[in-house]
């Protein structure tokens, strides 16, 4: 069976989606390495790409293991749930998306508190902020067990150094630490350092497949064996076992091969639009150093007619006052030419 080469345009008439990089499809090549993916029953350990992709994370990352989830989201409380017992505490930010976006399943599913911490500019933590937050041993409290930090964090790549300041002050208070690293490779491609040095230093570490990489579905989970092997048994428990899912595990091994050098130029394209979109009367555009770009609306009146306009133009946004624009790779140059026309030709 054959696929159709991608084109600018969807079938539905939209040229450039920029919601979130979850939008993006499998390729042909991709698509071609899924349906020759060899499988087998991954509950039973036998599925071989799965595995292949386990151990190509982990090696990639630094860790001795990892556990491929269905998303992202699973893999966070998974991690959460092996790290920490029911009634202790979580130190994080107060709108990473462990805590705001995932639905509370941390406190629901494991009953564990979060303490959120306000957010630098730069979208870390401080450290001061982190060894201030961890509890005294008083039966009052709950126990401090784990700092989780994100990296990118709303677009932002989050500086190395800032990063290991909050991770010197959790080890200095005995903490475990997670990295919700779901954009892990956007952060690296930003930075200009390996993916294990964004992952250095935490004792666990979320990628996701399915943003920038373009894979369908997907997560992996790496760290050491003993807490790998505690979130595969949380990954049964919570519905996430799987079987012949090495057609999901074969796409992201593709990613991998062939998609990371695209990280770059999401990062540039979502450049070039902040620097179209800074010439605007209307609007202010923040600083960013990834593929996400921040634009509010000096008039927030004007909120529904900028996404109806956008969207006669076939650009799909997520309306609001301030706009989350996400640069990806279905978005290519020609697409890009269609967003900045349509964003200067909006006369509110």
């Amino acid at each position: 069976m054959t696929y159709p080469i991608r084109q600018t345009a969807r079938t539905n008439g939209t040229i450039a989606d920029l919601r979130s990089d979850t939008v993006t499809r499998p390729d042909a090549a991709m698509r071609a390495a899924m349906a020759a993916a060899e499988v087998g029953d991954d509950v039973y350990g036998e599925d071989p790409t799965i595995a292949a992709l386990e151990e190509r994370v982990a090696g990639t990352l630094g860790k001795a293991a990892a556990v491929m989830f269905p998303t992202a989201t699973q893999s966070n409380l998974a991690a959460l749930l092996s790290h920490c017992a029911r009634g202790e505490e979580v130190l994080t930010g107060h709108d990473y998306h462990v805590r705001k976006y995932e639905a509370g399943g941390g406190s629901v599913l494991g009953g564990l508190v979060f303490h959120d911490l306000s957010v630098r500019p730069d979208g870390g933590l401080s450290a001061t902020d982190v060894a201030a937050a961890v509890k005294e041993d008083d039966s009052h409290f709950a126990v401090t067990r784990l700092l989780v930090l994100e990296n990118t964090h709303n677009g932002r790549a989050v500086p190395l150094d800032t990063q290991g300041a909050a991770l010197a002050a959790a080890r200095d208070a005995g903490l475990s630490t997670h990295l919700d690293g779901s954009r892990l490779f956007n952060a690296a491609e930003a930075l200009g350092v390996p993916p294990a040095r964004v992952a250095e230093g935490f004792d666990t570490v979320t990628i996701c497949l399915s943003k920038g990489l373009g894979g369908p579905a997907g997560a992996v989970l790496s760290g050491p064996a003993d807490l790998v092997s505690k979130a595969r048994r949380w990954r049964k428990m919570l519905g996430g076992g799987m079987r012949q899912a090495g057609v999901i595990a074969a796409a992201g091994l593709h990613a991998l091969d062939h998609n990371l050098a695209g990280l770059a130029s999401d990062r540039a394209r979502a450049e070039r639009l902040r620097a179209a979109l800074r010439a605007l009367p209307w609007a202010e555009v923040e600083d960013g150093e990834s593929n996400m770009v921040w634009l509010a609306l000096r008039d927030p009146s004007h909120a529904d007619a900028l996404a109806a306009h956008l969207a006669d133009a076939g650009i799909t946004v997520s309306p609001g006052a301030k706009m989350r624009l996400v640069l990806h790779r279905d978005v290519d140059d020609a697409a890009l030419d269609a967003v900045v026309a349509a964003f200067e030709g909006f006369a509110p």
